[in-house]
């Protein structure tokens, strides 16, 4: 069965994209931990990091290392966070969070409630800085 990360890679499922090519997409979280938080996934649907292939892998970080620069740019933070936790999805992905501290990235604290409206303004000032 196609992981919810394949259905919007498909379009099945709207998203608020900050980037796309051939290999990747970059779209907001829905469920934030901070304001900016972006999800890069491969289109390849793998379940865990270390199985994918080693080229992708490479090409993987580079995707995401613009989106990143952005949303250093468009949030006050002291740099853009990195982690790849993947239990929630059963598809490769890492989570970009602007951060202060290393408890910015803490998963086990309350998401932020955002509406679309606040995604689309989010999903904005992160493009506005690519």
């Amino acid at each position: 069965m196609a992981s919810i990360f394949s259905k919007i890679i498909a379009g099945e499922i709207p998203c608020h994209k900050i980037a796309e090519n051939d290999k990747f997409i970059a779209f907001l979280d829905i469920t934030p931990i901070r304001e900016g938080h972006t999800l890069v996934v491969p289109k390849v649907e793998v379940d865990k990091i270390f199985d994918v292939d080693d080229t992708l892998l490479a090409e993987w970080l580079v995707f995401a290392k613009p989106v990143a620069k952005a949303i250093e740019r468009a949030f006050p933070c002291d740099r853009c966070g990195i982690s790849v936790i993947g239990l929630e999805v059963p598809h490769a992905h890492m989570h970009l969070v602007p951060i202060d501290t290393a408890d910015d990235l803490n998963f086990t604290r309350k998401k932020l409630s955002v509406s679309q409206n606040d995604l689309k303004a989010t999903k904005e000032k992160i493009l506005a800085n690519m």
